[in-house]
């Protein structure tokens, strides 16, 4: 809106008219920010409402020039503009830096609405009780502040004390902002970054506390790191916006460390501290959710980076002298690479959820979905693999799945899944998830919630594998570092004591339904051709076999030497990692490659090298040109617009490969319009592409 009235405006390019926009965004956040700052207290709820909504406006006014911005293109421009790609990528980061101050301020705000609210409201019915009860509660936790500040820390501490009571800060004693960079020393400590802001659950004397980040981790960290949090502490981020941008881009390698170490200590419950108003502590207050709800940690988890998605497990692991690879061995007698058996191979079918709890009105539910992946407890030791859910309007607390997916169907809908795990540890397990990913009808803010988790272990007490059956898990509340958290609480409140009661509510536990059997000769031949440690989806097993294959051709039987480590020029090995992340388009690969098989002679099919090479001219003539399309548009999850315009144009183009005998027309017709042709399409480098196995001290 803000950057289509500056077109207008001015006759500038259209990416300068976009930072001309954005300027006048970061002004108007620094003049709501001085208002705040100057006349907190004395802002009457009218006004303050008044500067809620501003600011609901102006995170609206970033979205839209966010959206803009991805839809620009060099050729817009009516003139020649130098280091186009840099501008726009710094632009971008200007935009999702003042969303961040936006969402943090509209928090605050909207926490500071509900609490005046729910005073104004409720304070005539709250009991006598109540109120003592939590003058007491207050007293004993400002007691235990005051006392072990005093005995380690002195009067130093106590001013620091003061000055974090003090009425012109807009956070609690409790809500802090990191001051720097910390990395954990040991378990049990939280790492994070500068800039952060966390809750301290636990002041302990010794000067490390109990804290809690916005990820819902948990684990000690040292107060000299801290600051009291206030808004000035958020005018301050807005003013340092650039210098921040770098620290993010400079220290992403540090998160992806943090977050592939995965490592949260199993801390006894505290209570948890309401300071940070984080979007799912508000649809809570809200009432908008059950209790049991959480931020997704599985969806966090792949947004932190690439080290729990599916294409980084593909990658060929390299042994712990970095010589050889460990999980892909040339068998020179079958000419083939080495099938490798695990400690765990089965087949998981997913049947059904039921009892979900249901979301309030006030948000709209845009998928619903299962996120498993292997775990011990502590931490995730695989890929984080997404099975898309189904449901019926008059059921919706029931969630069905759909097995055996073939055809032009999605994959992501398939609830057949394979699990291979190469980790000796007894204690490890598959973690269920359940997902949702919802936009709030109010501010049209999206998100992903936490329905509730199970957890199935492959081992019993004496290390033997567990039985092929179907197991009923229950779902528990929380995140899978939480125990004892019910889901929806309300559900046991409402219970009587009688027997029949009881079984009644057990009956109306959440729960889930899902099968472990094993896999037939041929399918297990199949499977042990994969990495050792990997879950996917059972239908994409023999496509991920030829993609291994591949592998062990080019790096162990055509390479010059094992030491030789220069560029590969292959199409096939330097892009199908990612259609890891657009399963729609290995699922027209899939497609195609059925169509293809079906018209092949059985002696054909027994040919090994024969059905490779086809399967590489299928390969390019389906998936290879869709990764590198003009036409499809960038794939967003739970969009169902997206979603349907991706699968229209994917199916179109796979009948013209058809009538065309192959893509060689679309290729060359002059009506297609390609991206600029760049050599990582068709390079494959190995320094890159493979895993090194960490060794544990």
């Amino acid at each position: 809106m803000v950057w289509r009235r500056m077109a207008l405006k001015t006759k500038r390019g259209p990416l300068q008219n976009l930072q001309r926009a954005t300027d006048d965004l970061k002004k108007e956040l620094d003049g709501l920010l001085d208002t705040l700052n100057q006349q907190q207290e004395a802002l009457e709820p009218a006004n303050r409402t008044a500067v809620y909504q501003r600011c609901l406006w102006l995170k609206k006014s970033v979205e839209e020039n966010k959206e803009a911005l991805q839809i620009l293109k060099k050729t817009d421009e009516p003139a020649p503009v130098g280091n186009y790609d840099q501008r726009k990528q710094d632009e971008e980061k200007r935009l999702v830096k003042l969303a961040k101050q936006l969402e943090k301020l509209s928090m605050i705000l909207e926490k500071e609405n509900v609490t005046r609210d729910q005073t104004e409201d409720e304070k005539a019915q709250i009991s006598q009780t109540e109120q003592e009860t939590d003058v007491e509660d207050d007293d004993d936790d400002s007691d235990e502040e005051e006392s072990g500040e005093e005995d380690e820390e002195g009067d130093d501490e106590d001013d620091e004390e003061d000055e974090d009571e003090s009425d012109e800060e807009t956070a609690t004693a409790k809500e802090f902002i990191t001051l720097g960079d910390f990395l954990s020393q040991q378990e049990g400590d939280l790492t994070f970054k500068k800039g952060e802001i966390l809750q301290i659950l636990d002041k302990k004397p010794d000067g490390w506390w109990i804290a809690e980040n916005c990820k819902g981790n948990k684990g000690l960290v040292p107060k000299t790191y801290l600051q009291a949090y206030k808004i000035e502490t958020l005018r301050q981020e807005t003013s340092d916006e650039e210098v921040e941008g770098m620290d993010e881009t400079t220290g992403s390698s540090s998160r992806r460390k943090s977050s592939r170490t995965g490592s949260v200590s199993q801390l006894s419950s505290a209570r948890k501290a309401m300071a940070e108003m984080s979007a799912t502590d508000a649809l809570m207050t809200m009432g908008a959710i059950p209790a049991g709800f959480r931020a997704s940690t599985l969806s966090h988890l792949l947004e932190e980076g690439k080290q729990y998605h599916t294409s980084y497990f593909l990658k060929p692991e390299l042994t712990p002298s970095q010589l050889t690879f460990k999980d892909l061995v040339w068998d020179p007698e079958k000419i083939s690479i080495q099938a490798r058996p695990t400690h765990f191979s089965l087949i998981l079918t997913l049947w059904s959820c039921k009892m979900i709890p249901l979301p309030g009105t006030s948000i709209q539910v845009l998928s619903r979905h299962i996120r498993l992946c292997l775990f011990d407890g502590n931490k995730v030791l695989s890929n984080i693999h997404t099975v898309r859910a189904t449901w019926q309007p008059k059921n919706s607390k029931t969630w069905t799945f759909s097995p055996r997916v073939a055809g032009l169907l999605p994959s992501v809908l398939d609830g057949d899944c394979f699990v291979r795990s190469g980790l000796p540890s007894p204690e490890i397990g598959i973690l269920f998830e359940l997902g949702v990913t919802y936009i709030r009808n109010s501010v049209g803010e999206k998100g992903e919630l936490s329905c509730g988790w199970a957890f199935l272990k492959l081992f019993d007490s004496n290390g033997a594998p567990v039985p092929t059956k179907t197991y009923e898990l229950p779902l528990n509340g929380g995140t899978p570092y939480e125990k004892g958290i019910e889901v929806d609480p309300s559900i046991v409140r409402r219970a009587n004591s009688g027997v029949f009661h009881q079984m009644m509510t057990l009956r109306k536990q959440p729960r889930l339904l899902v099968k472990l059997r094993s896999s037939g000769s041929r399918r297990r031949a199949m499977l042990n051709l994969l990495p050792e440690t990997l879950i996917g989806s059972l239908c994409n097993v023999h496509l991920l076999v030829f993609y291994r294959q591949f592998l062990g051709d080019t790096l162990l039987k055509d390479r010059i030497g094992r030491q030789n480590a220069d560029l590969i020029c292959s199409p096939i090995l330097a892009t199908f990692p990612k259609l890891m992340e657009q399963p729609d388009i290995m699922d027209a690969l899939r497609s195609a490659w059925a169509e293809k098989e079906s018209t092949l002679k059985r002696s054909e099919k027994r040919d090994g090298e024969f059905l490779k090479s086809v399967f590489l001219q299928v390969y390019h003539d389906s998936a290879y040109p869709l990764l590198q399309s003009t036409f499809l548009r960038e794939p967003k999850w739970a969009e169902d617009d997206v979603e349907a315009s991706r699968w229209k144009m994917i199916a179109d183009f796979l009948k013209q490969n058809r009538d065309h005998e192959g893509a060689l027309y679309y290729l060359l017709s002059p009506e297609s319009i390609h991206e600029a042709f760049d050599v990582l399409e068709i390079t494959y480098d190995i320094l890159s592409e493979v895993r090194k196995t960490v060794t544990s001290v």
